[in-house]
């Protein structure tokens, strides 16, 4: 009997600690039309071709004519070997993406966000360069994700208002 207690109260706290889901009022909340009206700037490279495509299509922008904001991102992406064997070959490398982004109002010119996001993926260097090299793309398409996610997810609290 207790144990059925504890969870019904909790179902009635819930409500009294006022959290509100992000993505309140699907494409016509606040979030879904502040994240439409955010331009991507073009990024240099082709992790910026990615970068740009993943934020592109989370953002759902439609005319970058009409944005109210203008997103602004610089990458650092870094390969480090590690895992070394007694001939001195690398066994294991880390590819790191770092993004600071600048959210910055078109018609104000100022930054308005100004904040950083990144993250790593570990790849196995074997004895084919070929497998090597797709492991590295591999790894750069999901990090790109990941980062394109937290950016997004960052952008959305900045929508919001908290």
């Amino acid at each position: 009997m207790n144990r059925f207690i504890a969870p019904l109260m909790l179902a009635f706290l819930l409500p009294a600690c006022s959290l509100q889901p992000l993505y309140s009022g699907g494409s016509n909340g606040v979030v879904a039309q502040t994240l439409g009206t955010i331009s991507v700037v073009p990024i240099e490279g082709k992790n910026g071709w990615l970068m740009r495509n993943a934020l592109t299509d989370r953002l759902g922008t439609q005319d970058s004519n009409s944005a109210q904001f203008r997103l602004i991102v610089v990458l650092d992406d870094q390969i480090e070997g590690f895992g070394v064997r007694a001939d001195d070959t690398v066994t294991r490398e880390r590819r790191t993406l770092r993004a600071r982004y600048q959210l910055v109002s078109v018609a104000t010119g100022e930054t308005v966000l100004d904040t950083t996001a990144g993250s790593d993926a570990g790849i196995d260097v074997v004895s084919s360069e070929y497998a090597t090299i797709a492991g590295e793309n591999s790894a750069l398409e999901n990090l790109t994700q990941k980062v394109a996610d937290q950016i997004v997810t960052r952008l959305s609290i900045y929508a919001r208002g908290e």
